[in-house]
């Protein structure tokens, strides 16, 4: 086979930059153009590293000789604009947390700690939508404090917006008992195997999840963050006229199994998991809810 030699990219050379702003987003609006957007999407990888090596003020030795700052000036510049930085995201999340606090007074006042911690952990957040979710948090600990662990901050710290897009969906297929406190995804149910029932070919149902864009590699992917059990968990049996009263994102979700043994399987929400799918807005697939109530209706009555 032969294989074509090719000349490797030369270094680019980029040029000097004259003032800190320059590579900074603008504060009024915090994001780039949709042109500029294009644009980036569209540029070489080598193009989009040096950009990201100027925004973080570390180009400074691709730059001439002789318009080279010194190091030390260089690297107090990239801390200085890190600084600047930071300011400028944590301002924006506060900004946005206060639209979600509540005029009303409160008895119990938010630990000072723990929002120290809070700003230690959000204040590198640029994107938008990922500071749209953290001011959600702080504002919810401050209406009610208590409502957000450290150990959750941690845990939402170390999402990416896709991670926290996939989040999203998991919420908007769980259910909730009254406590609130249980958020399980049913994946299916079955009955207890007997005599009468052993070649029953509808004996066991699933709830086809990756129909709507959550397969076990999610649940996988969610289980690492700590947000969810990996393996499924089932209820107690459940014997013939015996209920069990959901909430399906708002909704009312009455299972009355018909049979006797029958049993619902799930993948539980962990403790961290139950405390952030508070962020996430109750918005009911009707195409699911169907679906789920369909999977089950072999072996329960739904209603609502």
């Amino acid at each position: 086979m032969k294989i074509d030699k090719t000349t490797p990219p030369q270094p680019i050379v980029v040029s000097h930059v004259e003032n800190d702003n320059e590579v900074m987003e603008d504060s009024n609006t915090g994001q780039k153009s949709q042109e500029e957007k294009h644009k980036s999407s569209q540029a070489s990888s080598q193009m989009q590293l040096l950009q990201l090596a100027k925004h973080f003020c570390l180009d400074g030795s691709l730059k001439p000789i002789d318009k080279q700052m010194p190091i030390e000036d260089r690297m107090e510049r990239r801390e200085r604009l890190s600084h600047l930085r930071r300011q400028q995201n944590m301002e924006k999340v506060i900004e946005k947390a206060l639209h979600y606090c509540s005029n009303e007074s409160i008895s119990d006042r938010a630990d000072p700690d723990w929002f120290d911690s809070f700003v230690e952990l959000a204040e590198r957040v640029s994107n938008p939508t990922m500071q749209e979710l953290w001011a959600k948090i702080l504002a919810g600990e401050v209406n009610q404090p208590g409502s957000f662990s450290l150990k959750a901050l941690q845990a939402f710290k170390n999402l990416s917006l896709h991670d926290a897009k996939l989040f999203g969906r998991a919420c908007s297929l769980a259910v909730k008992d009254s406590s609130k406190k249980n958020i399980r995804i049913i994946s299916g149910c079955y009955q207890q195997p007997g005599l009468l029932n052993m070649l029953d070919k509808g004996r066991e149902q699933h709830v086809h999840l990756s129909q709507f864009g959550f397969s076990y590699g999610e649940v996988l992917t969610l289980a690492d963050h700590h947000l969810l059990f990996s393996q499924e968990t089932e209820l107690y049996p459940m014997n013939k006229g015996d209920e069990l009263g959901l909430k399906y994102n708002g909704l009312p979700l009455v299972l009355s199994a018909n049979k006797s043994r029958c049993i619902i399987q799930f993948y539980k929400f962990t403790p961290v998991g139950a405390e952030l799918a508070k962020l996430i807005a109750d918005k009911p697939d009707e195409k699911f809810f169907n679906h789920l109530k369909s999977s089950l209706s072999y072996h329960f009555f739904c209603s609502s």
